[in-house]
């Protein structure tokens, strides 16, 4: 049962966890630690409910009790040259189009805006879906954001070359 989830969600889940995420390797984590905790807890699953917001609430939490648990922000340290050529080598190239000073900005909003953002904008999420994945009104949803969007404007006023 768990392998017909895994097919049909399995990709949507990854792209999530990759988005959550500041590389691959927490991203892979992220992903089986979701996947085990779905597995363990099948059994409170409402088969009249759609599956993805409570897979994706699943992810979210798991993600949150991982950013709780680190303290302070690890530094990458590299025994060799040839494992940190390993890992330059691992990180995706740019898309055609550089967003990476929105992902910056996004990445710098506080945790709660941060994944109101990421869940609605990237995660093509309406409110409702939204505000049930992160337990919350969905006027919450509505404010949270207004309030990122309102500070991704404040810290993209200077650059005049994104277009969306």
């Amino acid at each position: 049962m768990i392998d017909q989830y895994i097919k049909q969600y399995g990709k949507r889940l990854y792209g999530l966890c990759v988005t959550l995420c500041t590389n691959t390797f927490d991203a892979d984590d992220l992903y089986q630690e979701t996947w085990l905790k779905v597995v363990k807890s099948i059994d409170q699953y409402d088969p009249s409910k759609d599956f993805e917001p409570w897979l994706t609430r699943i992810c979210v939490n798991t993600y949150r009790n991982v950013v709780r648990r680190r303290s302070v922000i690890s530094v990458v340290e590299f025994q060799t040259t040839e494992d940190k050529d390993a890992f330059m080598q691992s990180i995706p190239e740019a898309e055609d189009k550089d967003y990476t000073p929105l992902y910056d900005a996004i990445d710098k909003l506080p945790e709660k805006l941060r994944l109101t953002v990421i869940l609605f904008y990237f995660r093509d999420m309406d409110i409702s879906s939204t505000a049930t994945v992160l337990k919350v009104p969905p006027g919450t949803v509505k404010s949270r954001l207004n309030k990122a969007r309102k500070l991704l404007k404040e810290m993209l006023e200077n650059e005049t070359d994104l277009q969306f």
